[in-house]
């Protein structure tokens, strides 16, 4: 069972930059962002896997970057140039599975608890 655990988040004003870090207390494969807004659906940010290669939604690319520490099982996402339709709660997830579709919520067993994130324009 791997435990993720959530910090960063805030307010910011658009054009802002925020940084989202998540702890695992165990090794995993993938990690990944993801995000909910109010009356919509969890939506794919990012995700990297152990061997560092990065993905990203459409909607985020060039403005965000997610990265990680194998030795400390720790994932990071360096948001810049936020919008107002960036304000969600985002959610660390964790995989210790190998496999393809990064953007899948159903593919990673383990989340945190979710960071309020809020960009006022």
């Amino acid at each position: 069972q791997v435990q993720l655990v959530e910090s960063g988040g805030g307010l910011v004003q658009t054009g802002g930059s925020l940084r989202l870090s998540c702890a695992a207390s165990g090794r995993t494969y993938t990690m990944g962002w993801f995000r909910q807004a109010p009356g919509k659906e969890r939506e794919f940010v990012a995700a990297i896997d152990w061997s560092r290669s990065t993905y990203y939604a459409d909607s985020v690319k060039g403005r965000f970057t997610i990265s990680r520490d194998n030795a400390r099982n720790t994932v990071a996402l360096q948001m810049n140039s936020l919008k107002p339709e960036d304000t969600a709660v985002y959610y660390c997830a964790a995989s210790t599975s190998v496999f393809s579709s990064m953007w899948s919520v159903s593919n990673y067993g383990y989340w945190g608890q979710g960071t309020q994130v809020t960009v006022s324009s």
